[in-house]
């Protein structure tokens, strides 16, 4: 694998390594909602980039959970994948797992979106549609304020990413529900 790592390659490399759906889903939303990002922050030309760094931010969780964003940094070492990747990938388990804390914008994004994609989705599968195309600010907020709801999605991060970026917590749930619309077709239907 070369460091000019395509988005099949990362696939691939993600599934050597994750076998549920469940995992599938998350890296194939996050890469959606990042590449979204990239478009709507002017990083148009990086989105790829910023895409395959979704894909692959939790290269490591199902069969290494206790080395949750360490054990990523050794993997795509050893297949040469670039150190703007591997850094990337591995700053959103800053202050949890690692002390590589997210510099670039991007991986501030990263930082942020990760826990509350799953809180989004997590809502929207409650709703008739189970969908986020109908989905509305008002609805995650109520749901983010039970902290028995979607659980293992931490509050704390969520809200320390909106602060890294400079956002309100309602500005960043809005933009990554616009975000996960945009490529709910994609993360629903992606093949395995």
């Amino acid at each position: 694998m070369s460091s000019e790592l395509t988005r099949e390659e990362a696939w691939q490399l993600l599934k050597e390594y994750n076998k549920e759906h469940f995992h599938l889903q998350h890296a194939a939303t996050v890469e959606g909602v990042m590449r979204y990002f990239a478009e709507k922050l002017g990083y148009g030309s990086e989105a790829d980039f910023w895409g395959i760094v979704g894909l692959l931010h939790d290269l490591d969780f199902e069969m290494y959970p206790d080395e949750h964003c360490i054990k990523e940094q050794e993997i795509m070492r050893e297949r040469g994948i670039d150190e703007r990747i591997i850094h990337a990938a591995a700053s959103h388990g800053y202050a949890l797992t690692v002390d590589i804390k997210p510099e670039h914008e991007m991986e501030k994004v990263l930082y942020a979106v990760d826990e509350l994609t799953g809180l989004i989705g997590a809502a929207a599968l409650m709703r008739p549609s189970k969908s986020v195309q109908d989905m509305e600010v008002s609805s995650v907020k109520k749901k983010y304020k039970n902290k028995n709801f979607a659980a293992g999605c931490s509050r704390e991060v969520i809200e320390r990413g909106a602060e890294m970026l400079g956002w309100e917590l309602s500005d960043l749930i809005g933009q990554t529900i616009l975000a996960m619309r945009s490529c709910e077709d994609q993360y629903n239907n992606f093949v395995e």
